[in-house]
């Protein structure tokens, strides 16, 4: 029998917060009216990756740990404080829970699935992963989803891969989990295994430069999100973010991320931050500004 009934699931709590991230979420950027429901979202999904990615837990434990938080959403359950916090604030703002059930599903399959067989397997995950982070908090912002949506996608799906690159031997050491695509690692001659290494080969590190190619060609769709946002303090906030990603994309794409630790400084984390949210918020102003985004 599984133990889940018998774990409280603030004890699997890994400590970590939003200001852990390695992307700003919910910055002095966005208006204050708005953190509430993001934070309220990025904690009880938070409380569904600790479960997910617990050292100890068994597989069948964590899926039970998952379905009683998903449950406690719906309030179909016995209650979880952050399950509760984001339920309320959610139907204050007539905002899906959608959103958040998609989240649970990427977990479920983090705790299943442990490889991915190519590019479009990857996307597909970012889809429950990624993409409903973003789409979250363009409904809390009341923006229009059939101009965003796309981009937001992109940008999200980016953003995910980028963790899983510079997390990639963590991930296997620590998970037995490879979110780099199978077929990738084949075409350079590179194996699961190499994962485990100090440092990269060449093979993999080939894979590895080519899916970091593939995550630019991502960021390059996702450029004109933050013209297209309504809001200018969100806009400026996935400007800062765009940046980000790119500075941490080009690293990347040169460093090994088995021997390298492939993350922004704290300064670089503020300077590029602020030069993307800066920029944002001048082409709002420039000449060549249209409806619905720049021209």
């Amino acid at each position: 029998m599984s133990g889940a009934s018998t774990i409280d699931i603030a004890e699997t709590s890994s400590g970590k917060t939003h200001r852990h991230e390695n992307f700003p979420v919910a910055s002095f950027l966005i208006a204050p009216r708005h953190r509430g429901p993001i934070l309220a979202f990025y904690n009880f999904v938070r409380a569904a990756d600790d479960i997910s990615d617990h050292p100890t837990l068994a597989p069948g434990d964590k899926l039970a740990l998952l379905d009683r938080l998903e449950a406690a959403l719906l309030q179909k359950g016995p209650d979880e404080p952050v399950a509760r916090a984001l339920r309320e604030i959610s139907r204050e703002r007539g905002l899906s829970l959608g959103h958040a059930r998609d989240l649970v599903t990427a977990f479920r399959r983090d705790v299943t699935q442990l490889r991915y067989k190519d590019w479009d397997d990857l996307i597909d995950y970012c889809r429950y992963s990624a993409m409903p982070v973003g789409r979250f908090v363009l409904d809390v912002h009341g923006e229009n989803a059939g101009a965003t949506w796309g981009l937001n996608d992109a940008l999200c799906a980016a953003l995910q891969i980028i963790n899983h690159l510079q997390d990639c031997g963590k991930d296997y050491r620590g998970l037995d989990r490879v979110y780099l695509p199978l077929d990738t690692l084949q075409e350079f001659g590179a194996s699961v295994e190499m994962l485990a290494l100090p440092a990269a080969p060449a093979p993999l590190r080939a894979a590895l430069t080519k899916l970091a190619g593939r995550t630019g060609d991502l960021l390059a769709q996702a450029r004109p999100f933050a013209d297209r946002i309504a809001d200018a303090r969100l806009a400026m906030e996935v400007g800062a973010i765009q940046s980000l990603a790119e500075l941490l994309t080009r690293g990347l794409g040169v460093a090994d991320p088995l021997s390298e630790k492939v993350h922004a400084s704290n300064a670089q984390f503020a300077f590029v931050g602020a030069l993307g949210a800066t920029a944002a918020l001048l082409r709002r102003f420039g000449p060549r500004r249209a409806a619905g985004g720049v021209s």
